[in-house]
C-alpha cells in the first residue's frame, strides 16, 4: 500500500485498532493474561475487560506497539514509507515526514526493522554467494582515511564491515555481518551448510580462496572476475545487483551504520527484496510487529 491508501483506510485511531484486532484475534479477542475469550469491550472502546481474570487489556499488549504514545496511524505511515523506499529512508527524513523528533523516528524505524528479521529456510537451486564491505564515505576533510589511502586499501584490507550474502537465482536473499576472521574455507563451508540445501543446489562464487574446497559441501562453480564477469550460467550478477542496492542505501540514505545495528539494516534490505512481488507485504509486516517482543 502507499501513503494515500493508508490515510484513506486508517483515518482514525479506532480504524487502526479495529484492523489490529482482526489481524491478531480474527475479531475474537482473547485475554493475553489468561487466554480466556470471555470478555467484553470497555467503555473507551480501546480496551477489553476479561471476565475470567478480571483484568483489562488492549490489542497492543505484548507487542511492539505496547505503551507507545504515537498514534497508530503514524506507525502505519512509517511502515509504508520504509517498505516503499527501495534504498531505505533515513530517520531524519522519517522525522520530517511524520512530524516526529529525530530520536523517536530512529527508535520507531528500528522497531520496524526488528520485525523484518525472518527465517527464509534453506536456499536451493542455483545459489550465488559473495562477500562485500559496508561503510560510509568519509567527509572531505577526512579524505586521508578513504579507501584510496594506502593505510585503508580496498577489498579485504579495508576497515569497513564484512557482509556475506547468498541469493537464489530469481528468489530469496540472505545477508549478514561476518567477522573478517571468519572468511576462511571452513567458516564459509559452515555458512553454506546452515543456509543452503546442499543436496539440491549449485553454488556460484568468485575465485576468492575462501571458496576453495567448496565442492566437498555442494556442487560449486566459480568465475574469475579478472578475466570475465559471466560464462553462461556461471556468474554472480544477482548478488552483485543486491549489493548495489544495499550500498546505495547505506551511502545515500543512512551515510553511516554502526556494527551494532548493521544486521538490522541488512534485514530491512532483505525483507524488501524478498517481498518485492508480495502485494500483502504491509499486512505481513504488521503481523510480525504484533508478535515481536
Amino acid at each position: 500500500m502507499n501513503i494515500i491508501q493508508i490515510i484513506n483506510k486508517f483515518s482514525t485511531q479506532e480504524s487502526c485498532i479495529e484492523y489490529l484486532e482482526k489481524k491478531r484475534w480474527n475479531n475474537q479477542p482473547a485475554c493475553p493474561y489468561c487466554g480466556s475469550t470471555n470478555n467484553y469491550k470497555a467503555k473507551d472502546r480501546h480496551r477489553h475487560h476479561c471476565n475470567s481474570c478480571r483484568k483489562s487489556f488492549s490489542v497492543t499488549i505484548g507487542t511492539i506497539f505496547h505503551d507507545t504514545r504515537l498514534p497508530l496511524q503514524k506507525w502505519f505511515l512509517a511502515i509504508t514509507l520504509i517498505l516503499n523506499a527501495k534504498k531505505g529512508i533515513s530517520s531524519r527524513q522519517l522525522a520530517r515526514d511524520l512530524e516526529l523528533p529525530v530520536k523517536t523516528a530512529w527508535s520507531l524505524s528500528h522497531r520496524i526493522r526488528k520485525a523484518m528479521k525472518e527465517d527464509q529456510g534453506l536456499l536451493s537451486g542455483i545459489v550465488e554467494m559473495d562477500e562485500t564491505y559496508i561503510g560510509g564515505k568519509p567527509r572531505k576533510k577526512g579524505k586521508k582515511n578513504d579507501d584510496d589511502d594506502f593505510n585503508n586499501p580496498r577489498g579485504r584490507g579495508t576497515k569497513k564491515e564484512c557482509v556475506v550474502g547468498m541469493i537464489e537465482r530469481g528468489g530469496k536473499v540472505k545477508a549478514g555481518n561476518v567477522s573478517k576472521d571468519e572468511l576462511k574455507a571452513k567458516d564459509l563451508q559452515e555458512l553454506v551448510r546452515q543456509n543452503i540445501n546442499t543436496s539440491n543446489s549449485v553454488l556460484m562464487t568468485d575465485e576468492y580462496r575462501g571458496y576453495f574446497g567448496m565442492n566437498k559441501v555442494v556442487k560449486h562453480f566459480s568465475i574469475n572476475h579478472q578475466k570475465e564477469y559471466a560464462r553462461g550460467q556461471i556468474h554472480t550478477n544477482s548478488i552483485e545487483s543486491f549489493w548495489a542496492i544495499v550500498k546505495r542505501g547505506m551511502v545515500g540514505q543512512f551515510h553511516k551504520v554502526s556494527k551494532k545495528y548493521l544486521n538490522r539494516y541488512l534485514d530491512e534490505f532483505c525483507w524488501r527484496f524478498n517481498n518485492r512481488d508480495n502485494e500483502n507485504n504491509f499486512d505481513d509486516l504488521v503481523a510480525n510487529l504484533l508478535f515481536a517482543k
